[in-house]
């Protein structure tokens, strides 16, 4: 008798290749340069581009302070995911019972709801590596800046390779936080599992939609794409 039902095993590669073939089409096919967040990363090397120009980069500072502090926010955040997470494997019995009154759920044993909870920690563990690193690149992104050559110097080879160095390591940084948030994203999607195989198919198809949208069709990504 196997663990998980054919249907819940389906469902969970379902998610799986769902999260994973969103990712792919983001950041390894054309169509996800057309994307919100690949658009920004060419505004990232712009705005390197742009800073070698300045005398004083003190709003750039400013910049980098926020975007450090926005990261180690979500960093906090999924370490406290981890714990309330963890924190929900002492009341399983409890949540069972609850989910086996709902009228669309499904019977689930005491390691069914285990696991799918160490699965849901091993995502927001994931997610934290991801923050982390990224808090971590940014930090290499301001000492680069400091590094950043004179404005009397901006035409230089040199000025122009450091400015591109520095956007392409500001990529990375915005690359690994988004990487970040979307595993925050299908955690919600994830929840569904809980209660039913079949809910994490529509939630997991709901945040796959929400997700596309404000990448390529939303107000945020029509106002990048304007002319």
């Amino acid at each position: 008798m196997t663990l998980f039902s054919p249907l819940d095993l389906f469902a969970l590669a379902f998610f799986i290749v769902t999260w994973a073939g969103y990712a792919a089409l983001l950041e390894l096919t054309p169509h996800g340069r057309g994307g919100l967040n690949a658009r920004m990363h060419d505004y990232r090397d712009a705005w390197m581009q742009q800073m070698l120009n300045r005398e004083m980069r003190m709003v750039d500072g400013q910049i980098m302070a926020s975007l450090q502090n926005g990261t180690a926010f979500f960093a906090s955040t999924s370490l406290i995911a981890i714990g309330g997470t963890l924190t929900v494997l002492r009341s399983t019995e409890d949540l069972i019972t609850i989910v086996s009154t709902l009228p669309f759920g499904f019977p689930t044993t005491r390691m069914q709801w285990e696991i799918k909870t160490i699965g849901l920690a091993t995502i927001f563990v994931y997610a934290f590596f991801k923050f982390a690193w990224s808090y971590r690149l940014y930090n290499y992104v301001a000492i680069m800046i400091g590094a950043m050559p004179p404005s009397t110097e901006k035409d230089t080879v040199e000025a122009k390779r450091h400015a591109l160095r520095t956007g392409k390591l500001c990529e990375a940084a915005g690359r690994h936080f988004n990487r970040g948030q979307r595993a925050f994203f299908f955690a919600l999607g994830y929840l569904g599992w809980f209660i039913s195989p079949w809910l994490l198919f529509f939630s997991t198809l709901a945040i796959f939609a929400v997700m596309w949208a404000r990448q390529f069709v939303s107000d945020a990504s029509a106002s990048i794409k304007a002319e």
